[in-house]
């Protein structure tokens, strides 16, 4: 879980870059320079949208690239394919960022589930045949 809260940052700059592109676009637009987007609006479900499909950009290419995205680093953590060795396809990655993504819309429960799991396995783990090493420690 503190590996999330590290990739916030990132992914929340890159969120603000979004915001300031569609809030530009808006105001070149037409629309008056203090009138925001309106809520619930067409406009701002393409935004989340759009955010949505940054954060999975992000957490794809990492888990493509290396196996980790920026938050797991410190911790040393690794995503692999449920041999614990090899890399994961990009659909199990993908497949694991959208369960990942309905887990934490529920509270986190797919996250929690991993407590009870008898093989500590989160809900997007077991839907995408991916699983969460530890790295040792580098002497």
């Amino acid at each position: 879980m503190l590996a999330l809260v590290y990739d916030m940052w990132p992914v929340i700059a890159m969120w603000m870059v979004a915001s300031l592109l569609f809030t530009v676009g808006f105001t070149l637009s037409g629309h008056a320079s203090r009138e925001n987007i309106a809520p619930f609006s067409a406009l701002q479900w393409l935004l989340w949208l759009v955010c949505w499909l940054i954060t999975a950009g992000y957490a794809l290419l990492s888990w493509r690239r290396g196996g980790q995205t920026l938050g797991m680093r410190p911790w040393r953590l690794k995503v692999v394919a449920a041999d614990a060795v090899s890399a994961p396809e990009l659909r199990a990655l993908t497949i694991r960022f959208v369960v990942a993504t309905f887990s934490l819309a529920l509270a986190g429960l797919g996250f929690w589930w991993a407590w009870v799991d008898r093989e500590r396995l989160t809900w997007h783990d077991r839907a995408s045949g991916t699983r969460m090493v530890r790295l040792p420690k580098r002497t």
